[in-house]
């Protein structure tokens, strides 16, 4: 199973593209921190960031656009996938995205009231950006 659950914060406000026949995806980078602590012998373990890059397709990047911003928490459900590419200067490259089911707001926004929030990925080839098509890169 390929199951990701993730409760971080949104770095920058989302990156947002159109493709062809109105297909929204977006974009954002989510940190999640694993706080530090003591041992037993007094060693201090600091806190640990891992930044993740998430992927939101159609409706879901559309309420992601609207309503997320930098600073934000969010809880996210997605999969896990991974692809290889060739930079500019011909370097292989590897990236790991969460590809985003379900996301959920955490931070208040006392004015706004979201939508429904679940969307699902792109069904259709035509509605796929690969990283074949954009030199191994999602269109941001």
């Amino acid at each position: 199973m390929n199951k990701v659950m993730l409760i971080g914060n949104v770095g920058a406000d989302p990156q947002v593209k159109y493709l062809d026949q109105g297909v929204c995806v977006a974009q954002l980078r989510l940190a999640t921190t694993e706080r530090g602590y003591t041992l037993q012998n007094g060693t201090q373990v600091p806190d640990r960031t891992e930044w993740h890059n998430c992927i939101f397709w159609r409706k879901l990047g559309e309420i992601v656009e609207k309503y997320v911003h930098k600073g934000d928490k969010l809880y996210i459900e997605g999969k896990i996938q991974s692809r290889d590419w060739t930079d500019r200067q011909g370097i292989s490259r590897r990236t790991v995205d969460i590809m985003v089911d379900n996301m959920e707001l955490l931070s208040s926004r006392p004015t706004a009231s979201l939508p429904e929030k679940q969307a699902e990925h792109p069904k259709s080839e035509s509605d796929v950006v690969t990283p074949s098509d954009n030199n191994g890169e999602y269109p941001f």
